[in-house]
């Protein structure tokens, strides 16, 4: 794998390439749901606002399920122990099923409850309602699909995966569109579509996993070792997810404190941030793979090697994406809006995100590296410690209220200098040690 540079080389791109294109499948299918939905009405449209963004935080904090079973897996791969790989795999589906129906229990029972906490009106709070309660019943399916994902990045295929999100999401706006529009059920048939199309990924994986239990003789019933471990290092991860979490929630916060064109041009700057951070984590995840890989070898060079390409892959990327986000940061809100006056208050934000995102792609590759290592815990301490410089700076910009491009361009310094920053070095520290390195499978 790791001989020459050209190999390295095409073993991070056939891993990286194929995980990009299922990551952005699954936004672009997003948008196509959305603007179904959309062709309701506007009533439908804000229910679904509501609706997804609980989802949304529900299946990201759930994301670990992925996380931590690729590891487990690759190191069991690089080791030899093909069976005891596919057990690992087979384990974490099974606990993502024991998660997911008591998520999807609990969650249909809270419904209610979630949907007020926003205080939306009558009307949208009642169609929130429908396409939530609905929804939750997908949420199994949702993280048996992480699960089983994490254990063919285990096995170093990541080109399934994608073809499985593509044909699951097309299943989608398919079957959306015949019950939302066919049979009349309005949002009720998006909800419906929606989890149909996961349980039918779900049913492919299935299917998979069992050809791969029978060619290596791995247990389909799960192993409480591996289970175990899964959960162990699956809870480290949820923490770290956590932090992350928390530190979106506040910047948001402080943004709609400084006022509602602030927040509305901080919602473009993340959106284009994100979009950018799509490719960055097909690096992460290839780095999450092979470093997993090559740990269960015991080939502590090809570790290293791994870890300079990806990171140095990473800066490169990051840097072209910054250029380009930085030379189209005037045209970018008038894209989003048509409006002159945020397209000029987001120029300096966008220029300082785009110049940062070498940084960004650096901390992303990191990330992917330590997962592979298992080194879940020390994310997850980090995760907090990162927080501690970031939350006073966010409180000071809300005493102080800087407004216009100059208060987004503030804001902009605390989520990608500040915080970013504080990941790169709280990571880089742990990699120039071998304690990452000398973590359990």
């Amino acid at each position: 794998m790791t001989d020459s540079p050209r190999t390295l080389n095409r073993a991070i791109l056939a891993l990286a390439v194929p995980a990009l294109g299922s990551l952005i499948a699954e936004p672009i299918f997003l948008i196509v749901d959305s603007a179904m939905v959309g062709h309701l009405g506007v009533v439908p449209l804000a229910g679904l606002g509501i609706g997804g963004a609980v989802l949304q935080t529900i299946v990201g904090l759930m994301v670990f399920l992925a996380y931590s079973t690729t590891p487990a897996v690759a190191r069991r791969v690089g080791s030899g122990d093909a069976r005891g790989a596919v057990s690992a795999g087979v384990s974490g589906m099974w606990l993502a099923l024991a998660l997911g129906a008591i998520l999807a229990v609990a969650g249909y029972l809270a419904t209610p409850l979630l949907v007020a906490a926003f205080g939306a009106p009558d009307a949208v709070a009642a169609e929130a309602e429908i396409y939530l309660g609905i929804s939750m019943w997908g949420l199994p399916a949702m993280l048996i699909v992480f699960a089983a994902t994490g254990l063919l990045r285990g096995m170093q295929d990541t080109v399934t995966p994608l073809w499985v999100a593509v044909a699951g999401f097309a299943a989608n706006a398919g079957l959306n569109w015949v019950f939302m529009y066919g049979l009349g059920w309005g949002i009720a048939g998006s909800a419906v579509g929606t989890v149909v199309a996961q349980w039918g990924m779900v049913a492919v994986y299935a299917a998979m996993t069992a050809r791969l239990a029978r060619s290596h003789g791995a247990e389909l019933m799960p192993q409480r070792a591996h289970v175990r471990s899964t959960a162990r290092s699956g809870g480290w991860l949820f923490l770290r997810t956590v932090s992350l979490r928390v530190s979106l929630l506040l910047t948001v916060g402080v943004a709609t404190a400084l006022g509602t064109e602030e927040l509305a041009g901080w919602q473009i700057v993340f959106t284009i941030a994100s979009t950018s951070a799509f490719a960055l984590d097909a690096l992460a995840i290839a780095a999450q793979a092979l470093i997993g890989k090559a740990l269960g070898e015991g080939d502590e060079r090809a570790v290293r090697r791994v870890l300079a390409r990806t990171l140095a892959w990473g800066a490169w990327f990051g840097l072209i994406c910054g250029a380009v986000i930085a030379a189209c940061s005037g045209v970018i809100g008038l894209v989003f809006t048509g409006d002159p006056e945020i397209a000029d208050l987001i120029v300096p934000a966008l220029v300082l995100m785009g110049i940062t995102q070498p940084l960004a792609g650096a901390v992303y590759v990191l990330d992917g590296v330590l997962m592979g290592a298992n080194d879940a815990k020390y994310l997850a301490i980090v995760g907090a410690v990162n927080l501690i410089p970031f939350v006073p700076y966010l409180a000071l910009l809300v005493w102080l209220q800087p407004s216009g491009s100059w208060g987004l361009a503030a804001l902009a310094v605390g989520f990608y200098v500040i915080l970013m920053g504080m990941r790169f070095v709280t990571m880089a520290r742990r990699i120039r040690g071998r304690a990452w390195l000398e973590q359990a499978a």
